[in-house]
């Protein structure tokens, strides 16, 4: 790959999640300064990109890959998409609600195309792309930084910053290389993942699917209302702190590939289980004050929820499924997590929130116990029913 395509790949990924980093953790904080959103409507709100993560698959698989080259409709998608982070600002919470679901519907299609597009140009798809994505996380972590440090997080400044580097994305799309739409080979079911059922056939396969979805209620609680939680008790540059989480996420990778085969995928994901728990004991407990250091915890611990859980299930995933429906089985395991699980989740924890608001205020201990004892149901579940040989998954 050539320096300048490299180049060209890494400022795409770098302002590809510079945008949704830009936006998305302080929304719930945004939310409930101007719009004096409840819990609910915070939660229907996240609701929304779940909701576009299930049906983007359709979009790209049955509309992107097969008439149009993929960087001029990244570049469509979000030239349009700015001008929706724009609008967002102008609503009341109904008309908010709307304009994030149209907006997330235009940009989670883009994940998938930049990825295409990277892969595209890559000789050594397995070392060049982790060298690649690492600048999204970087974008990621700027973005969160540069938030805190303008102390914006609660202002709409937030969505022109993302609106700024969409258009800025949306112009660079036209300008990276040429990756033509694929031939017509994708139908309804095979977008969806449904050739992957055939994977439920073995239990702990299905054991693990399901506690995956499970996951992903307890992980809504922290991308809806973590920094919702951090700024209502006073802490400082809140969005700034929280990019430490993607700092964690990126050291904790690099350890995936040399644990996987030795400890075994059922460690792994009861290490990640487990980390869900402690997390918001953590965030239980934790203030500004004395007890700052158990929210750096919680923080902090974001690289094992994630990684050991997430980043393990894909490769575990994969690893079951085998070349002939991997892909399949990729789009099934995202649907149902990012796309069921993150739904129910959205809309429990925006429950949750309003169960335990006291006038202006929240009782977040309540609050964060009920997703740890999620995760907790979880994890039992899991340790009692997951019964996976090493042998199978780490040869």
């Amino acid at each position: 790959m050539k320096t300048k395509t490299g180049s060209l790949l890494a400022s795409m990924m770098f302002l590809e999640y510079f945008i949704w980093g830009a936006w998305y953790v302080t929304m719930g904080t945004y939310m409930t300064e101007h719009l004096h959103a409840s819990g609910m409507e915070i939660g229907a709100a996240y609701g929304a990109l779940a909701i576009a993560t299930m049906i983007s698959p359709f979009f790209v698989g049955l509309v992107a890959d097969r008439y149009f080259a993929a960087q001029k409709i990244m570049g469509v998608l979000h030239i349009i998409g700015a001008v929706l982070l724009f609008l967002a600002t102008r609503m009341e919470t109904s008309g908010f609600y709307w304009v994030v679901l149209g907006y997330a519907l235009l940009y989670m299609p883009t994940i998938a195309l930049s990825n295409s597009i990277a892969f595209s140009q890559m000789t050594d798809p397995g070392k060049q792309f982790p060298w690649i994505r690492v600048f999204g996380t970087l974008g990621w972590i700027v973005a969160g930084v540069t938030i805190g440090q303008m102390n914006i997080e609660k202002t709409a400044t937030t969505f022109y910053l993302a609106a700024s580097c969409s258009v800025l994305l949306g112009l660079l799309s036209f300008v990276l290389p040429n990756t033509p739409p694929k031939a017509a080979t994708t139908d309804a079911s095979s977008a969806l993942g449904s050739e992957a059922f055939v994977l439920f056939k073995d239990k702990p396969y299905l054991v693990f699917f399901i506690a995956a979805i499970l996951v992903c209620i307890p992980l809504s609680f922290y991308y809806g209302f973590a920094n919702t939680f951090l700024n209502e008790i006073h802490v400082a540059n809140a969005a700034s702190k929280m990019t430490l989480g993607q700092v964690s996420e990126a050291a904790f990778i690099l350890a995936i590939p040399f644990l996987f085969n030795r400890i075994g995928v059922k460690k792994m994901l009861l290490m990640g289980m487990t980390a869900w728990i402690l997390r918001y004991l953590f965030f239980a407990y934790g203030n500004a004050e004395s007890n700052n250091w158990m929210l750096y915890a919680g923080i902090l611990l974001h690289g094992i929820c994630y990684d050991f859980f997430f980043v393990t299930g894909y490769m575990y995933t994969e690893k079951k499924a085998g070349d002939k429906i991997k892909n399949a089985a990729q789009g099934l395991f995202t649907f149902a997590t990012y796309g069921v699980g993150m739904f129910i989740g959205a809309r429990y924890s925006g429950f949750t929130v309003d169960k335990y608001k006291i006038g202006t205020e929240h009782n977040w201990q309540s609050i964060w116990f009920t997703p740890a004892y999620i995760a907790l149901a979880a994890l039992i579940y899991f340790m009692l029913f997951f019964k996976e040989k090493k042998t199978q998954i780490s040869n």
